[in-house]
């Protein structure tokens, strides 16, 4: 069941606090679902390396939870601007992360194919530019650091 925070649409969870298919069925329950055509989506992971290279066992993520989700909330309303555009939904995970757990997901729902892509691109990386949030990589050596969220 997805946590709900200050609005279906958006929100900051705990690990494993995130339904894919709670997901989409909030993009159904919209009122213009009749519209949709296409949802385009994304899976952020854990994954094994960091950008240096270097084998990662883990992620610690922090939000600043209030300012993340105003910020999730401003840039899935400008994204609902666009032609074509019906919903678009932005939840991220904070907390311990394994390899594979699942991070961050966004998922846009519009008229078809050529409107849904750009904009969820366009939504990861404005995310990805924008909200408070910080990972800490854990290394198999052991050693931690604080790396660049973007």
């Amino acid at each position: 069941m997805v946590t709900r925070v200050s609005s279906k649409n958006v929100g900051i969870h705990e690990k494993e606090k995130i339904s894919i298919l709670d997901l989409l069925e909030d993009l159904r329950s919209n009122k213009r679902f009749r519209e949709v055509g296409a949802i385009a989506s994304f899976f952020g992971i854990v994954r094994g390396t960091g950008k240096d290279g270097k084998e990662v066992t883990g992620l610690d993520m922090e939000a600043y939870e209030d300012k993340a989700e105003s910020v999730f909330a401003s840039i899935s309303e400008e994204m609902k601007k666009r032609p074509g555009i019906v919903d678009v939904l932005i939840h991220h995970v904070t907390g311990h992360l394994n390899l594979g757990d699942l991070i961050f997901v966004v998922m846009v729902a519009g008229s078809n194919r050529k409107n849904v892509f750009p904009t969820l691109i366009e939504t990861v990386e404005k995310v990805k530019r924008e909200a408070t949030i910080w990972k800490k990589e854990t290394l198999s050596s052991g050693e931690s650091y604080w790396a660049e969220y973007g």
